[in-house]
């Protein structure tokens, strides 16, 4: 995979996620989206709502989403901020509120915002998982490996997470069999094909097979 692949898929996975931002309603379905530009959701904290939070509360946090996934992040920010003044102990509203810092570079705002979402549960896989790529567009490359770890130990089935474990090994730490490993969960973890991810699968199979031939040979 080269990073021209990589930089161009980023973009579409950041409209894939804020889609599913709008859909998500449990914590083991997430749709495919692509890591480095924000493509994380948090279906953990629209499960958490469903449950305990009123419906007129609901209704602002829903009107959030679906203004991030419209490109309005303005109206969406204030109305995580306004939800979080009733409601400030569910984590996927700092989550989300991550995403649009990140979405805008304020790096040092969208980390504050995750700190506030692990205080209140250190497991959030989708804050984890935003953790991650909030470190590799840092460059810290071995802590964004911890992270997107700790997501798919605390979620198992967490998608975006093996994903994203697969471009970090893929791309930057040339762990190509940890990359495979991770690519190979991702699709069977996702309900729709994902034709670019199968083709990454097919390359780094031949340059795992490429490299273990030269190591034969200078052995």
């Amino acid at each position: 995979m080269s990073l021209r692949q990589f930089t161009s898929s980023g973009w579409k996975s950041c409209l894939v996620g804020l889609a599913m931002l709008v859909m998500a309603g449990c914590a083991s379905g997430p749709k495919p989206a692509a890591e480095g530009q924000d493509g994380s959701v948090d279906a953990d904290g629209q499960a958490e709502m469903v449950r305990d939070v009123p419906p007129e509360a609901l209704t602002l946090y829903e009107q959030a989403v679906a203004s991030m996934a419209s490109g309005d992040n303005i109206d969406a920010e204030l109305r995580l901020q306004e939800f979080l003044l009733q409601y400030p102990d569910y984590p996927g509203a700092y989550v989300n509120l991550a995403i649009i810092f990140s979405g805008r570079d304020d790096l040092q705002a969208a980390e504050n915002s995750l700190t506030d979402a692990l205080i209140i549960d250190p497991e959030h896989a989708a804050a984890l998982n935003q953790l991650g790529m909030l470190l590799r567009r840092q460059g810290k490359f071995q802590e964004a490996e911890a992270a997107y770890l700790k997501a798919v130990t605390a979620s198992p089935d967490y998608a975006l997470a093996h994903y994203n474990l697969g471009v970090l090994n893929d791309l930057y730490l040339r762990q190509l069999e940890d990359a495979l490993l991770h690519y190979e969960r991702y699709l069977e973890l996702v309900d729709e094909e994902d034709k670019q991810v199968t083709r990454w699968i097919v390359d780094l199979k031949r340059r795992i097979t490429a490299t273990q031939r030269t190591a034969n040979v200078t052995e």
